[in-house]
């Protein structure tokens, strides 16, 4: 399968990192973007990476989905915060071949952008990579590539998904096809749910969550609650990836997640995809998560203010 034009739905640090990295090794891609659109036009993007420097100028990018046009694969990695405009930016880019992949946080993604270009077109990756925006169209890795955990919606992988995970391997980036999507969804949130979270509620980075024994200690009964949960809908999640999870956080240095940078920066955070989903799906299976459920409601008061 050949995808000869790529677009970018939300060119944030992650979507500016891999549709660099894509451009960079020769694909045609187009950026949707909003506040840098100026900025990128004139200076292009910049990737500064432990291994080096990368620059990519004439970005190809646009203010609107109906400036970019039919494409054939579209990576969307909007904030779930703004999945409401999916509806009104997903059309204009749609043949009727376009694959859709959605690299949001959280669960409940597919399912909202099935309902939009329906099921079969819905694929899911999963993005185990530490990526943040230092200064307009710069991009500095903390932990990059990473590696990005690729799956379909309800269905286990086919020649496609094994595709998209080849183009985004030759581009640099660890891919791998899994074969439950749910499953993979589960395992990131192992690490999204205690790192995001109790980096927002206590405002620090997450050097500092595994350097003091309270917080650190709370991430991991917050990673068993988020394997226990799991186990329910039938994934077993192994000890071993609890403590890889956690071993891998403490070298990142300061990093800044996500949502510690939304929270930082006076934006949305996605509090619903990634806590409030998984609390009701636990609640729903009958799990018991006493510390999601706090860490829930911390949040809940933290961002109301």
């Amino acid at each position: 399968m050949i995808f000869s034009s790529i677009a970018i739905v939300g060119s944030g640090a992650l979507g500016s990192y891999y549709g660099a990295r894509l451009a960079l090794a020769g694909n045609d891609v187009r950026f949707l973007m909003r506040g840098e659109l100026a900025t990128v036009r004139e200076r292009g993007l910049t990737l500064r990476e432990k291994d080096g420097t990368r620059h990519l100028g004439n970005v190809a990018a646009f203010a609107t989905t109906g400036e970019i046009g039919l494409v054939d694969l579209v990576f969307i990695t909007l904030k779930t915060t703004a999945n409401a405009e999916l509806a009104r930016l997903l059309p204009p880019l749609l043949r009727p071949t376009t694959l859709v992949v959605t690299l949001q946080n959280g669960l409940g993604n597919e399912e909202h952008i099935a309902s939009i270009v329906g099921a079969d077109r819905v694929l899911g990756g999963l993005c185990f990579i530490a990526v943040t925006r230092s200064t307009p169209g710069e991009l500095t890795g903390f932990h990059t590539p990473g590696s990005l955990t690729l799956g379909e919606f309800n269905r286990p992988p086919v020649a496609r998904t094994r595709a998209v995970a080849a183009l985004l391997k030759s581009a640099g980036v660890n891919c791998t096809a899994v074969e439950s999507l749910l499953e993979a969804r589960w395992r990131k949130l192992i690490w999204n749910i205690p790192f995001n979270g109790l980096a927002v509620v206590h405002n620090r980075t997450t050097d500092q969550v595994c350097a003091d024994p309270q917080l650190s200690a709370e991430a991991r009964v917050l990673m068993r609650e988020v394997q226990q949960a799991a186990a329910a809908f039938g994934f077993a999640i192994p000890d071993e990836f609890l403590r890889e999870q956690y071993d891998v956080t403490p070298p990142m240095g300061p990093y800044q997640p996500s949502s510690l940078v939304d929270f930082r920066a006076g934006r949305e955070v996605e509090l619903d995809a990634i806590w409030g989903e998984p609390l009701r799906r636990a609640r729903a299976a009958g799990v018991a998560t006493p510390h999601l459920e706090k860490l829930f409601a911390d949040l809940s008061r933290v961002l109301a203010r």
